[in-house]
């Protein structure tokens, strides 16, 4: 059970601020090597990660992200420790050496079996459940975005993706190219969209270019 002494911010956890980071870097030494400069740089951005950090969880509605109505953050829940990685990793683009952003990329990678570039500009809001498999690439989305395992983001020709809010993208599905998803939108499993607009509040199935529309219940 958590202790009541241990908080992360304003987020109620497993252990505190200083522990987390010792966590992250014994981690990130494990894999790499971490200068003293980088560790420093860590230290120095991690109130704006937890910022980051603290926005997302308290819009996630999910009972593991709530705890006896406080807002909850644990390092050993895998959902929540990426989203971590990742605003760590999108805060360490403004590092002079662009190496320490690809070491937290690349330990997301490793613990989570997902691809979310450092670039890749997520909204402030997101979440991913089972996320094994999942690659978010290059578009543009929309707040209060979801995804399951093994989803696809990416580009085709050099177009990318603009994903609206609240978009939803079940297990296996995949957007790809000059595609406009609507606010609202559910993307089937196993759904395969290219160079495709969809209107706001669909449940959208089927593979390019014999997608089926339906309105959203």
């Amino acid at each position: 059970m958590v202790e009541e002494n241990k908080t992360i911010g304003k987020l109620c956890s497993d252990i505190d601020e200083n522990d987390l980071i010792l966590l992250l870097i014994k981690q990130l030494n494990n894999f790499f090597i971490l200068s003293n400069e980088e560790i420093n740089f860590i230290r120095l951005i991690h109130k704006m990660v937890i910022d980051r950090l603290t926005i997302c969880i308290e819009n996630i509605d999910n009972k593991y992200f709530n705890r006896n109505g406080v807002s909850y953050f644990s390092p050993y829940h895998s959902g929540q420790y990426l989203l971590y990685l990742y605003f760590l990793s999108n805060e360490s683009i403004k590092f002079k050496n662009s190496s320490l952003k690809d070491k937290i990329y690349y330990l997301n990678k490793i613990l989570h079996a997902v691809d979310i570039y450092s670039e890749i500009e997520l909204p402030q809001v997101f979440f991913l459940e089972h996320p094994i498999g999942t690659v978010l690439g290059r578009a543009k989305y929309g707040n209060h975005f979801f995804a399951m395992q093994g989803c696809t983001v990416g580009g085709n020709k050099g177009l990318y993706p603009v994903i609206g809010e609240n978009v939803k993208m079940f297990s296996n599905s995949k957007v790809l190219g000059n595609s406009k998803i609507g606010d609202g939108v559910w993307i089937g499993a196993n759904t395969y969209i290219k160079d495709t607009n969809i209107p706001d509040n669909m449940v959208v199935f089927g593979s390019f270019p014999n997608l089926i529309l339906k309105p959203k219940p």
